[in-house]
């Protein structure tokens, strides 16, 4: 489902200054399609917003003014404070995957390692309210991908997204923003955010400072896809960013990889839908590999294995002393939405639902025999638990 395509060699630099480049982006209604028409209708950034008030005034809006340069000297001066690093459309650092889409973004702000986006690259996406299978998936593709040579690449959300990151740190990591480069969002991410600056790299296309808005997310996720030989799948519901991402993954003519779930997950419902219209069904890092075809030069530390066959880490450790004091409702009630959001209609066994949760095992014994009682999990031979509904 999907064909890699061929990125066509990298554009005539554009030699113009960055400021002009981020002033004609930073103009109303002029987005990245429009960027790119005004560039070849006029042959430098500069004749294009000499002419921009004229387009304007053509398409029936007057009084137009283009970005003031003011503006775009403080984006340059924030960037500079924030340590980032402007790559613009045509630059020999721009990532070669991006220059032949119509969309491309014309500049992204860079942090950490801007070499990685010379790597071969595969992107990872999924839910956000992962199972812990579909965590457990996503770190077994992610180690397995990394070590043999690839950059994973994704959107910095919680839930798969993360998990694939954290599980690169060490093989290389690119994650792609919806807001402002220097804005971390969701703020529950910052530390793995801050690992990604000190080992991999960050990407936006946004300006600096911006708060990410839910127009923006369709945006990143393109570039998610664009960067990337293939996008990789794991727990998407039917309606979620997920599938916009692998829908826009097919229109760039990337491959859409799918992990299947279980029938009965809602997690899983978006993922079973790309499988049935035809997405590659993946159930480890070799379908991945094979998909994409080509060489791939290994990590060179590679040193573990793609699948990890050393044993579990032992369970956390009870709480010494006596049996604390009751929790407060509301730290009950969350921690039963963590044990019901790790829980998916396919069996997990309790001891590595305890693992996942990273908690004492008598505190989440006690409350799964509350949900037990109320019905909404269910627990079979073995020890193994799934959730009710």
């Amino acid at each position: 489902m999907g064909q890699n395509s061929k990125p066509t060699p990298h554009p005539t630099p554009l030699d113009n200054d960055p400021l002009d480049c981020l002033r004609l982006i930073r103009s109303r209604r002029v987005g990245a399609v429009t960027w790119h028409r005004l560039l070849a209708e006029h042959g430098s950034v500069a004749d294009a917003l000499r002419q921009l008030p004229e387009v304007a005034r053509s398409a029936g809006v007057d009084n137009y003014a283009p970005c003031p340069v003011e503006v775009a000297r403080h984006e340059l001066a924030q960037g500079r404070l924030a340590g980032a690093r402007l790559i613009i459309w045509g630059d020999a650092a721009y990532p070669m995957s991006l220059v032949d889409l119509p969309d491309a973004p014309p500049v992204l702000w860079v942090q950490g390692d801007a070499a990685l986006l010379q790597r071969p690259m595969v992107a990872m996406v999924g839910a956000r309210n992962a199972s812990s299978l579909g965590l457990r998936m996503a770190r077994r593709l992610a180690e397995g991908l990394g070590q043999a040579g690839l950059v994973v690449v994704s959107g910095l959300a919680r839930g798969i997204d993360a998990e694939a990151h954290q599980a690169t740190l060490s093989t290389g990591t690119v994650a792609v923003q919806a807001g402002g480069v220097d804005v971390i969002y969701p703020e529950e991410n910052a530390k793995l955010a801050a690992d990604i600056l000190a080992q991999g790299c960050r990407v936006s296309e946004q300006p600096m400072g911006l708060q990410p808005q839910a127009r923006h997310f369709p945006l990143r996720n393109r570039i998610v896809a664009g960067l990337s030989r293939a996008v990789v799948v794991v727990e998407a519901a039917a309606r979620s960013g997920s599938l916009i991402t692998a829908r826009t993954a097919l229109d760039q003519g990337r491959d859409v990889l799918v992990v299947p779930g279980h029938p009965f997950d809602a997690r899983a419902a978006g993922c079973n839908m790309l499988i049935r219209d035809g997405a590659t069904l993946v159930r480890g890092p070799a379908d991945v590999l094979e998909a994409i075809g080509g060489a791939v030069v290994p990590f060179v530390p590679a040193a573990s294995p793609l699948v990890d066959d050393s044993p579990a880490d032992p369970l956390p450790d009870p709480l010494p002393g006596p049996v604390p004091p009751r929790r407060p409702l509301a730290d009950i009630a969350a921690l039963h939405s963590q044990i019901l959001a790790r829980l998916g209609p396919s069996p997990l066994a309790e001891d590595q639902l305890i693992r996942d949760l990273a908690m004492p095992p008598a505190m989440v014994a006690s409350q799964l025999l509350t949900l037990e009682l109320e019905g909404r999990v269910l627990r079979a031979p073995g020890g193994l638990l799934s959730r009710a509904d």
